[in-house]
Order: C-alpha cells, then sequence, then structure tokens
C-alpha cells in the first residue's frame, strides 16, 4: 500500500511514464529472451547470422545513446519518447512477419535505436517533473521495471505455446498502446532554444571532470548487474545439473524489488549521503559473491542427486543474487537522481546519454573480463569470477568514496565552493 500512495502522490506524467517502464519491460522481455530460438531453429539461420543479428541490436542501441540524450535536450523529451516508443512497435512487427536477413537487420536496428531514443529520454523527463523528490520516484521505477521483467517472460513462454509471431506482435501492440497513451497524456513541455551546438554540449559533458570520474567510478555497478545473465546462471546450472534453477533467480530479485525498494530509498534519504549511499550499495552488490565463491570451492563437482540437494546446492546462487539485488537498489535510486545535477538542468537528457553509452561499453567489457576469468579458472579454480566480482565491487566502492570525501557528488554548486580541486602546495 505504501508504493500504491507513493504512485499516486506524483503528478500524472510521472505516473504514465512509470507504467510506460512496465509495459516497455513487459513487452521487452516477452520477446527478446525468445529471439535467437527463433531465429536458429524456426528460421533455420547460422549460428553466426543470429549473432549478427542480435548484435545489430545491441550496437544500435548502445551506440546511440549520446544521440538519444541529445535529441531529448533539444527536441524535447516527450516527442523522443514517442518516437522510440513507435520505433520499437514498428521493429518488433517486423520480427513478426519478417524472414530474409535484410528485414531482421532492420527490425534489429529500429529496436535498438528505439531504446536509444527513450531511454535517456524518459529519465530525463521524469528528473525534471519529480523535481526534489526524484530518488523516491526512481525507486518506484526500478519496482515497475523489474515487475516487466518478471511478466514479460512469463507471458513470453505462455504464447510461444502458440507462435513466436504471436509474441511479436504481442510485444509490437503493448508499444503501440504505449504510443497512443503518451500523445493523449503525457504534457509537452516548451524546449528552450539551444545556444550552443551538439558537439559543443558534447565537449561540455564529456570534460566535465566530476561526472567524468563519477561514471568511471560506477563501472562496478554497470558490471555486476549484468552478472545475473553471466556469472549467477553459470554457477546455478553448475551447482545443481540443471538449467531450470536459473529462473528462480530472476524471480528472487524481482520479489526482493517489490518488496524492499522504496522501503530501502526511503530508509537511506534520512540517514545518510548521496554517496555513502551509492559507495555502500556498490560494496554489497560486489561483497554478496563472496558467498559463490565460497560454495564454489566447496561444493562437490557433481549433479544433485534430489529435489532437496537442489535446492540447498542453490541456496548460495539465491544468497548472492538477493544481495546484489539489495545493492542495486542501495545504489541505483540515488545514481538516477545525481546525474542531473552535474551540469545544465537542459542537458540533462545528453547527461544520461552519455552514462548510459558508458554503462553499455562497461557491461559489455566486464562481460569479456569476466568471461575470460571463467575461461581460465575452469575446473581448478571454480571461485575466481566470484572473486573477481568482489575486487569489482569493492573498487567501484572505494573510489565512489573517494570522490564522495573531496566533494565530487555535491551539487555542482556546493561542489565548486569546498575542497573538490586539487589543493596546491
Amino acid at each position: 500500500m505504501n508504493t500504491v500512495r507513493l504512485f499516486r502522490s506524483y503528478p500524472l506524467a510521472v505516473q504514465v511514464l512509470l507504467v510506460n517502464q512496465l509495459g516497455v519491460n513487459t513487452a521487452f522481455y516477452l520477446l527478446i529472451p525468445y529471439l535467437a530460438g527463433y531465429l536458429g531453429q524456426d528460421l533455420g539461420l547460422s549460428a553466426a547470422v543470429v549473432g549478427i543479428v542480435l548484435g545489430v541490436r545491441n550496437l544500435s542501441q548502445q551506440g546511440l545513446f549520446l544521440l538519444g540524450g541529445s535529441a531529448s535536450d533539444r527536441l524535447g523529451a516527450r516527442g523522443v519518447i514517442i518516437a522510440g516508443c513507435a520505433l520499437r512497435s514498428v521493429g518488433f512487427g517486423l520480427f513478426a512477419f519478417g524472414t530474409s536477413l535484410p528485414v531482421l537487420l532492420a527490425a534489429s536496428v529500429l529496436s535498438g535505436l528505439a531504446g536509444a531514443l527513450f531511454n535517456p529520454a524518459v529519465r530525463s523527463y521524469l528528473s525534471h517533473e519529480a523535481a526534489d523528490r526524484r530518488a523516491e520516484m526512481f525507486s518506484l521505477f526500478n519496482v515497475f521495471a523489474n515487475t516487466g521483467m518478471l511478466i514479460g517472460p512469463l507471458l513470453g513462454s505462455a504464447l510461444l505455446l502458440v507462435d513466436f509471431q504471436v509474441s511479436a506482435i504481442g510485444a509490437a501492440l503493448i508499444f503501440t498502446v504505449l504510443t497512443v497513451a503518451q500523445v493523449l497524456v503525457l504534457p509537452a513541455r516548451e524546449v528552450p532554444r539551444p545556444q550552443t551546438s551538439v558537439l559543443a554540449d558534447w565537449r561540455e559533458v564529456l570534460t566535465d571532470r566530476r561526472f567524468v570520474l563519477f561514471t568511471g567510478a560506477l563501472t562496478g555497478m554497470f558490471a555486476l548487474q549484468n552478472q545475473l545473465y553471466l556469472v549467477l546462471p553459470m554457477h546455478a546450472e553448475n551447482f545443481t545439473g540443471t538449467a531450470v534453477s536459473v529462473s528462480v533467480i530472476f524471480l528472487v530479485t524481482t520479489v526482493a524489488s517489490l518488496v524492499l525498494q522504496v522501503r530501502i530509498t526511503r530508509w537511506c534519504d534520512g540517514r545518510w549521503s548521496r554517496g555513502r549511499a551509492v559507495a555502500t550499495g556498490l560494496a554489497v552488490m560486489g561483497g554478496g559473491f563472496v558467498v559463490t565463491a565460497i560454495a564454489a570451492t566447496v561444493m562437490p563437482d557433481q549433479p544433485a542427486s534430489s529435489s532437496a540437494e537442489t535446492v540447498v546446492r542453490l541456496a548460495p546462487v539465491l544468497v548472492t543474487a538477493f544481495t546484489l539485488s539489495v545493492g542495486v537498489m542501495l545504489t541505483q535510486p540515488f545514481v538516477y537522481e545525481l546525474i542531473p545535477t552535474f551540469g545544465r538542468d537542459n542537458l540533462s537528457g545528453t547527461y544520461f546519454g552519455v552514462f548510459y553509452l558508458a554503462s553499455g561499453v562497461t557491461a559489455a567489457g566486464g562481460n569479456a573480463l569476466i568471461g575470460w576469468a571463467t575461461d581460465l579458472a575452469g575446473a581448478d579454480l571454480p571461485w575466481l569470477p566470484s572473486v573477481l566480482c568482489v575486487a569489482i565491487g569493492m573498487s567501484s566502492a572505494l573510489a565512489v568514496l573517494a570522490i564522495h570525501r573531496r566533494g565530487g557528488i555535491a551539487p555542482k554548486s556546493t561542489a565548486e565552493e569546498n575542497s573538490w580541486h586539487t589543493p596546491t602546495s
């Protein structure tokens, strides 16, 4: 009930965009987890071609976040959000009816471009609408997003019993409904005429030393969040001998977010500084992997022989997944709250765009590093990937603390008054 009351306390535009995020994640996870299987099994494409199609979608999204952020600042977040949802609807519709490689590649590009447009724009719009209640609002945002991540795969697996095309059409229809709702409900806001060029805006953000250092310190958040899809599923399958146990990880993290996210944000908001909350969250994210590191060392290398043994063997993974989820709940709302405070109000979209571009690159690099450590570990060093995750989380936490203690996480006007600048002798 507290979550419902908090939701209703925000303006209609915020409520629409929170529900929008629920719909976006529901439609996305309804389709994308099953796309590789459809391309390879139903259409008979080679693994290399499947990888190209999926890679094009990811590249067109991650590589164009900066473009989406600048478009939000210059054209208005409302229009960019609407355009992004409309493009995602078209892209997913092409997946439903297209079978040739050119059409599939077009669907991937449109779907990726859509995400690059509406992800920075939604967060920029929300940060302006929520004003001084950003942290609580972004905690709600996480609740709606995680709920969609839970509903989407369940709905997708049910629709797949009929046909993949039904899943793709269903996802496209959800984005169509969201587009119409945004056109009808989202209020337009006047966009000031830009006084600088796009390149000047990018230069301003990329040379903002405080923001660049803050973003760099958050590499741990980017890298560790992605271990829900790499290290934890790997351990779950290795410990239990079955891939079915992987789905329980996502159930645990989603339920934890629904129950705890708003409570954790409210508790921290009145007691801790933003820097302390973010650093603590990063430390918790990394620290949770101590459990899987120990379990990988002592767990017998054999499949579980009973349901009870499966539960026991899966427990360390679920503890790590829960701890990782708590760390994200501590960190993410305050990170999103802080991003617009580094620069001018009319550059918030560009700041979010750069942040998401950095997160995509870092997540890919983190996965590559941890994947390399997994290959290196083999059967002799099964604890190595988890230990690397611990090191990443703790290093990022220390980096954030160092920036915080020098005033680099305070609002810009405050930061300029304190000791952030390097002292001279």
